[in-house]
């Protein structure tokens, strides 16, 4: 669907009606395969890719070269989200206002891999992930922002439940391609990218997109910067979902950036056989995301009810990392991913949908809210990295207390959800 825009007086687009038709299963399909490959492009590297090149580049600081790598990018992708976010809220191209940014920003995102396959040191790594990250986040703005401008109220549980599950297939997915081509760097971090931007292109290609005139008066960058902002006493809602989503992040992010470590050096695993171990969790883990997500998806909209899946679901991602911390033996790690894939299902099927209805001003400023609510996605990416050598220092080196740690930050996810009002 597309919908004609207008111009307000003050040089503005006028609100766009959102969408009211019922998407068919053919879209939410071609949706679900493009979100997943942005997902593939951006989680293999930080799942596998980086982690091997850092080690190949400076094998004696490996953990604390991956922290700087990783923790720099998320600052980057703090700002790039809700950035182009808000450009692509304002794109007035013939080609609609999300297609030129999910296109650009998988080519760029895919050249900067490039860069980082073929870097020398640690420095031009750094630089190459913060130029992936602006990138793929440039994508990302503009694939969720199609949620809320096509996809009407009483279906957003269902899709949302559909999106749930493709994190963790592009998670599944990355890791178990790199299995194949692990002798090759290259292939490592430029496969998965080659797949993404095919998905991606497909669906931009079939997406009747939503279009603006071109104004008037175009926004200036201190504008557009200042629109950024988003008042968090004015949109209560809209702030605790935000804090909700920031604290199970965050407890997500330490079990991806430190798995790779944690299987080596507290389960005692050999460096090279990582890759196989992480793809085996992954898939444990994944295959519980998909089957909660869908299930609580469907659910939340016959019930019209989201806020008790996501309380249920913090605390259900809680118990699953704190079963990881006990663990002695990679049996019960998985267990711990199976539970953990639960309430990562869980919340993500019910909060996606949620926040949708708690936006600030979805007519106008869909695509930029929502990429202030993803910063509650990407800071972790710089706290967990950031947090977790200090924690790992305090503790001796023990990973059980880091993932303590961020079992008690999932498990206030839940708590910080309560306060919200407008949304059951």
């Amino acid at each position: 669907m597309a919908w004609p825009a207008e111009i307000s007086a003050a040089g503005e687009p006028a609100a766009v009606p959102a969408g009211t038709a019922r998407v068919g299963w053919s879209f939410i399909l071609l949706y679900a395969l493009a979100y997943t490959g942005v997902w593939l492009a951006l989680l293999t590297p930080v799942l596998v890719s980086i982690a091997q090149r850092v080690q190949q580049i400076a094998p004696a600081h490996a953990a604390t070269s991956q922290s700087w790598v990783l923790g720099l990018g998320a600052i980057v992708a703090l700002i790039g989200n809700p950035l182009f976010g808000r450009l692509s809220d304002r794109t007035t191209s013939r080609l609609g206002m999300r297609k030129p940014w999910m296109v650009g920003g998988m080519l760029g995102g895919s050249a900067a891999l490039l860069m980082i396959a073929w870097a020398p040191s640690i420095v031009l790594v750094t630089i190459g992930w913060c130029l992936a990250q602006l990138a793929f986040n440039a994508v990302l703005a503009a694939v969720v922002a199609v949620l809320p401008d096509q996809v009407p109220v009483e279906q957003r549980g269902t899709v949302s439940g559909v999106l749930g599950i493709c994190m963790p297939i592009g998670q599944v997915g990355g890791t178990f391609l790199v299995q194949f081509v692990s002798g090759s760097m290259f292939l490592m971090f430029m496969l998965p990218a080659a797949i993404g931007f095919a998905a991606v292109l497909l669906f931009a290609l079939l997406l009747k997109d939503r279009h603006l005139q071109p104004q008037m008066n175009r926004p200036g960058l201190r504008d557009v910067l200042g629109s950024l902002r988003v008042d968090p006493r004015r949109n209560r809602d809209f702030a605790w979902a935000w804090l909700s989503r920031f604290l199970l992040v965050t407890g997500t992010s330490f079990l991806t950036t430190y798995q790779p470590f944690y299987l080596v050096e507290k389960l005692g695993y050999a460096v090279s056989e990582v890759p196989r171990l992480i793809f085996t969790g992954m898939l444990v883990h994944a295959s519980l995301v998909v089957v909660a997500s869908l299930l609580t998806g469907h659910i939340s909209d016959v019930l019209n009810r989201r806020k008790r899946f996501v309380v249920v679901a913090g605390v259900a991602y809680a118990v699953g990392l704190w079963v990881i911390a006990s663990a002695d033996h990679y049996s019960t790690f998985l267990l711990g991913m199976a539970i953990s894939g639960m309430g990562q299902g869980m919340y993500f099927a019910s909060d996606l949908a949620l926040v949708t209805q708690v936006l600030p001003n979805r007519e106008r400023d869909a695509a930029k809210d929502l990429g202030v609510f993803n910063i509650a996605n990407t800071l972790p990416q710089a706290v967990a990295p950031a947090l977790g050598p200090a924690i790992l220092a305090l503790s001796s080196g023990n990973y059980s207390w880091l993932y303590v740690a961020a079992g008690l930050l999932s498990l206030c996810s839940s708590f910080a959800i309560m306060p919200l009002r407008s949304v059951k």
